[in-house]
């Protein structure tokens, strides 16, 4: 496995129903490291969630579930994270930060996280 493996979920929710919840938990049981930021805290398989935007080291993917509109506030610190990737889910697709990422040499994907762990895409 890489040096970097792990995965910030970022928009995590701590409603059960919520994807980014049960990606977290899924991720967990996969035995991925993973970080969470969201708007509140508390917790998700024993994954913390941060409310403050965090200097995380080795982040390998960020997985998105805020909107477009939302994500721009967080352009330079999700590059600032250095991560290799960063995966746009269903309702975050984002063309004006692809083109942000490209510059920025960051592979991006437009998929659905849940989907990629249960094909072991991920």
């Amino acid at each position: 496995m890489n040096a970097k493996s792990k995965t910030l979920v970022f928009g995590a929710s701590l409603k059960p129903e919520r994807i980014s919840h049960m990606v977290i938990g899924r991720l967990v049981r996969n035995g991925e490291n993973v970080v969470a930021y969201g708007l509140k805290s508390g917790q998700i398989d024993g994954v913390p969630i941060d409310t403050e935007l965090r200097p995380y080291d080795d982040i390998h993917t960020v997985t998105l579930y805020i909107n477009p509109a939302r994500q721009k506030a967080y352009y330079d610190y999700i590059i600032s994270l250095k991560p290799e990737r960063v995966i746009f889910n269903p309702g975050t697709e984002n063309p004006e930060f692809y083109d942000i990422l490209k510059e920025k040499a960051i592979e991006f994907e437009v998929a659905c996280t849940l989907v990629l762990l249960s094909t072991n895409q991920y």
